[in-house]
């Protein structure tokens, strides 16, 4: 969000908006009728209106966009019957600080983004795709927000998704009567972008509509703008159903925030989370968002916020409004609140708990786990400050990020207005159903974690081999690397250094690598700093069938309840018979994966503890193990010394793990995934070997 306007700037900026429709409405209106010399009075008369309206220092300032002058709309835009999409680079400054080199530049740019609903379909929920590509980074944007949930400035130098708030929808011009408020909507632009050195223009490689259902040809691209006309995919089919709003949509994980009792100063909501990825799950989980519209929470039912502190609204716009309210008694007044979950002993307290799906310790498993704990909510008391006292005026917060303990990594949409959710009986003895009084829907996915930033990693063994190949270096990331060097390959290990943490394997790979006559690099590679590590061994390969052994290590201090190891294995999935200490599922429709979790009361990954001696001997990590096997029957041709016994993708309750980039071989050194040199190396010996028979 932008800085925050005074009543007298607010006043400006509400002029400036009506001249600049009304221009528009000239420019529409008369643009077939003028030649280029009426044309120019008219241009010449909104000139002079601007100036004489605009005299103040706001009307310069860079912040308000009142220099800027939208330009005449092109033909495309009066032909086009669709949804018009334009962007307009206006002007950018040299900032601080100053440098030769002309890519390292920053500069602080204005544009101006525009979605205009000429066709025919009311446009529910839009958004846009900007293409960047010169390292902006997005300060502000009027009217949008960031479809990720980032906060701003946010770099969006690889492109970004903006979506509407507080105006989602655009109307029709049929339904309006023309009218621009309600079928327009413009985007104040600012921000910081690298190199283009002047007279170059910073301008995106593309634009486009980003909703269901319509498709865009290429933009057309002039000096300092770009649009596009993106029009209805004829095949998309429209609702038939009596409703207003936008069906459901699917993600990995969904929230939905239903209002279910609205006053004209308050309201009373409730969060319902389904995780519906079968390998998604969150422990521990941590809800945030921002409030948009100086909204703060009074009271909650199955969650609480973390910081109970009433300091911005006593100091704030709601303490102004709200004179009598003992705002000792408030749960929360952050912007930004954090949202936690209940423990399972407040499930049934008559103060906060008799919520359903609520109070259970921030843990949401997967459905083929346990569909009973695959969802969660909570309710919360809103309360609302003028101009919104209303009890028709309602909006969701915006920016939902939810992150759990060591699991996958979750980018949510924007809310979406969806049908009101309708709730079944509470007592289950009627068949009837109320509805809430609206609804929203948040969908989030899972994202693939980055290089160095996994939380879990994987080290790879086997019988053949008495070298260990350890997690791959800064597998999850390094903070420290002054002592260390982040860039060299792991070092070879003994299999009992798996047993003790990194900062205690020192001694133990020095000699081992004197043992093996392997180098020793200065400085040592640093560790994997990961909170759990799993070791995949190669347990035995025979005629007809092989054997692995997985090893789970927890070295962080919590414990985790209902664990579980999903693992992918491209070429030995048909071959998989039983697991031995760990229950076994075959998921065969999500990627060949085998789906590992704990017994009955064996499914706690105990966390790490002290040694004996305290004082001498290193801390111990919790640890489960099993013995999987395998039949060669349906996997003929299958190469397990190669490195085909070995998963090509693990999870540890959802999150990707890292995985080593080589195998080990039977020669006590590396296999390197690369089969290419193998390949070649074995044509030669086969070669030499028949010249010598010969």
């Amino acid at each position: 969000m932008g800085p925050m306007c005074s009543p007298s700037q607010m006043h400006h900026s509400q002029k400036l908006l009506s001249l600049l429709q009304a221009s528009r409405q000239v420019q529409r209106g008369l643009i077939k009728s003028l030649d280029k010399q009426g044309m120019k009075m008219v241009w010449r008369l909104l000139v002079y209106m601007f100036f004489i309206s605009f005299t103040s220092d706001q009307f310069i300032r860079a912040q308000d966009y009142t220099d800027y002058v939208p330009p005449a709309p092109p033909p495309e835009e009066e032909n086009c019957d669709g949804i018009f999409v334009s962007y307009t680079f206006i002007s950018r400054q040299k900032e601080f600080p100053h440098v030769k080199n002309a890519s390292a530049q920053a500069w602080a740019f204005k544009a101006m983004a525009t979605v205009l609903n000429a066709g025919t379909f009311e446009l529910k929920a839009w958004k846009i795709f900007i293409g960047f590509q010169h390292d902006e980074i997005l300060v502000s944007a009027g009217g949008a927000v960031v479809m990720n949930g980032d906060d701003m400035p946010a770099a969006v130098g690889n492109g970004t998704y903006l979506s509407g708030f507080p105006q989602t929808d655009l109307k029709t011009s049929i339904e309006t009567a023309g009218d621009l408020t309600q079928i327009e909507v413009q985007i104040p632009i600012t921000g910081t972008q690298f190199g283009v050195k002047p007279p170059g223009v910073p301008m995106p490689r593309t634009i486009s509509l980003a909703n269901d259902g319509y498709k865009c040809p290429k933009p057309t691209v002039k000096k300092t703008a770009m649009h596009v006309c993106c029009t209805r995919k004829p095949k998309f089919k429209v609702k038939t159903e009596s409703t207003k709003f936008l069906p459901r949509q699917y993600g990995d994980l969904s929230f939905v925030y239903d209002i279910i009792q609205a006053y004209d100063g308050n309201y009373l909501a409730q969060v319902t989370i389904e995780n519906n990825h079968p390998l998604g799950r969150l422990d521990h989980w941590n809800l945030t968002w921002e409030w948009m519209r100086g909204e703060f929470i009074n009271t909650m039912r199955g969650a609480y916020t973390h910081k109970i502190d009433s300091t911005d609204c006593i100091y704030g716009a709601a303490g102004q409004y709200y004179k009598g309210l003992d705002f000792s008694q408030v749960m929360n007044c952050e912007k930004n609140p954090i949202i936690g979950d209940l423990p399972s002993e407040k499930a049934k307290d008559d103060k906060v708990g008799f919520i359903p799906h609520c109070c259970r310790n921030g843990s949401l498993l997967p459905t083929i786990m346990d569909q009973t704990k695959s969802k969660a909510a909570f309710q919360l008391q809103v309360y609302k400050i003028p101009p919104d006292m209303n009890r028709t005026v309602l909006f969701p917060p915006q920016k939902w990020k939810i992150v759990g303990v060591l699991n996958p990594d979750y980018k949510c949409g924007p809310p979406i207005r969806v049908d009101p959710t309708e709730f079944p009986d509470a007592s289950g003895l009627l068949q009837v159903t109320s509805s809430a009084i609206a609804s929203w829907q948040v969908t989030c996915n899972i994202t693939r974690p980055k290089k160095r930033n996994s939380r879990c990693c994987v080290s790879y063994s086997a019988y053949y081999n008495d070298s260990v190949i350890p997690c791959n270096t800064c597998a999850c990331g390094c903070d420290d690397t002054e002592t260390c060097n982040p860039n060299i390959p792991s070092m070879l290990l003994p299999s009992e250094a798996l047993l003790v943490p990194f900062e205690n394997r020192t001694a133990k790979a020095k000699a081992w690598a004197k043992l093996k006559h392997l180098n020793v690099p200065s400085p040592l590679p640093c560790g994997d700093n990961c909170g759990v590590s799993i070791n995949w061994h190669i347990n035995s390969d025979y005629k007809t069938g092989w054997t692995a052994r997985i090893t789970l290590f927890n070295w962080e201090e919590i414990i985790f309840e209902d664990w579980f190891v999903a693992v992918e294995m491209k070429k030995a999935f048909l071959g998989y018979e039983n697991i031995y200490s760990f229950n076994g599922t075959v998921l065969k429709d999500i990627n060949n994966t085998l789906f590992f979790q704990g017994l009955p009361g064996l499914n706690y990954l105990m966390g790490e503890v002290n040694g004996s001696d305290p004082k001498s001997d290193p801390k111990v990590p919790g640890k489960q193990q099993s013995v999987i096997s395998f039949k060669k029957k349906l996997t003929p041709g299958i190469k397990i010394v190669q490195g085909d016994g070995f998963p090509s993708k693990l999870y540890f309750n959802g999150e990707e793990c890292s995985l080593p980039t080589e195998f080990p071989i039977g020669d006590g050194n590396r296999y390197r995934v690369n089969l290419v040199p193998v390949i070649l190396l074995t044509l030669v010996t086969s070669m030499l070997m028949t010249n010598h028979l010969h």
